[in-house]
C-alpha cells in the first residue's frame, strides 16, 4: 500500500493502486494511481505532490507524471500553491455549501417521487447498507462509510419517474465525488445521527408516508450534514 511520508511527498512500497490496470500511457497510468490515492484518502488534502519524487516511484519520467496531475487539477483534485507547487486539494466550502444546498431540494423531491414505487426487496436492501453502515462506526472508516451511504441514496432516489429532477440529483452527487472522497473524513460524528436518519426515512416510506413528509425527511438529512460540515467550518449554518 502506498502511503504520505511526513514532508508530503507520495511514497510507495511500488504495487499498483485499484483503478490502475497497469495498460494505457504512462500518462493514463500515473492519473489513475494518484486518482485513485487521493479519492481513497491515502493522499490527505495539502499534501504536495512533488513530481521528481512520484516519477521515481512509479519508475515514469516526470512528463507522464505532469500530465497527470494538470489533469487532476482541472478536476478539482489537485491545486496549485504559490512556492509550494501541486498539493492534494480539500473540500472548497463555497461549491460544498451550494452543492448541498441544491441537493438538499431536488434529491428531497427525488425521493420523495420515487418512494411509491420503491420495492419491499429495495427496501429491505436499503436496511441492510444502512447496518453494514452502523457496523463501520465502530471501527470508522469514511471512504466505506461514504460509499455505502452513496449506494444507499442512490437506491432511494433511483425510481424517480421525473428523468429531470434525476439527472440533476446525479450532477450533484457527480460534483461531491469531484470534490472529496468523504465529507465524513471532516465531521466523523456526523455519522452516527446520519445512520438513524436513514432508520427514520425507511420507516417513512415503509409506512407509505405522505409525500410531504417523506421530501422534508430526506432535504433535513442532506442540511444536517452540511450544517455539521459548516459548524466544522466555523461558517454559519445553511437557512434551509
Amino acid at each position: 500500500m502506498s502511503s504520505t511520508n511526513v514532508s508530503g511527498t507520495v511514497s510507495s512500497t511500488g504495487q499498483a493502486s485499484s483503478t490502475a490496470t497497469g495498460t494505457g500511457s504512462k500518462s493514463e497510468q500515473a492519473y489513475a494511481q494518484l486518482k485513485d490515492r487521493i479519492l481513497g484518502g491515502e493522499l490527505v488534502p495539502g499534501y504536495r505532490l512533488v513530481l521528481s519524487s512520484i516519477a521515481i516511484e512509479m519508475g515514469f519520467s516526470v512528463v507522464p507524471v505532469r500530465e497527470a496531475i494538470r489533469r487532476l487539477e482541472a478536476e478539482g483534485l489537485v491545486h496549485f500553491v504559490r512556492n509550494v507547487g501541486a498539493t492534494v486539494a480539500g473540500i472548497d466550502p463555497d461549491l460544498y455549501l451550494h452543492t448541498m444546498q441544491t441537493l438538499s431540494i431536488i434529491e428531497g423531491a427525488a425521493t420523495a417521487l420515487a418512494a411509491p414505487s420503491i420495492s419491499a426487496e429495495e427496501l429491505a436492501k436499503a436496511r441492510e447498507l444502512n447496518n453494514q453502515m452502523r457496523e463501520v462506526l465502530g471501527n470508522f472508516d469514511p471512504v466505506r462509510f461514504t460509499a455505502l451511504n452513496t449506494e444507499f441514496h442512490a437506491l432511494l432516489y433511483a425510481r424517480c419517474p421525473n428523468p429531470h429532477i434525476l439527472d440533476l440529483v446525479h450532477r450533484g452527487w457527480n460534483r461531491l465525488g469531484r470534490m472529496r472522497s468523504s465529507v465524513f473524513r471532516y465531521v466523523p460524528d456526523r455519522a452516527h445521527a446520519s445512520v438513524q436518519e436513514h432508520d427514520h426515512l425507511l420507516d417513512l416510506i415503509e409506512t407509505h408516508a405522505a409525500a410531504a413528509d417523506v421530501e422534508h425527511a430526506a432535504r433535513a438529512h442532506r442540511t444536517n450534514t452540511l450544517n455539521a460540515f459548516l459548524a466544522q467550518s466555523h461558517q454559519p449554518p445553511s437557512p434551509i
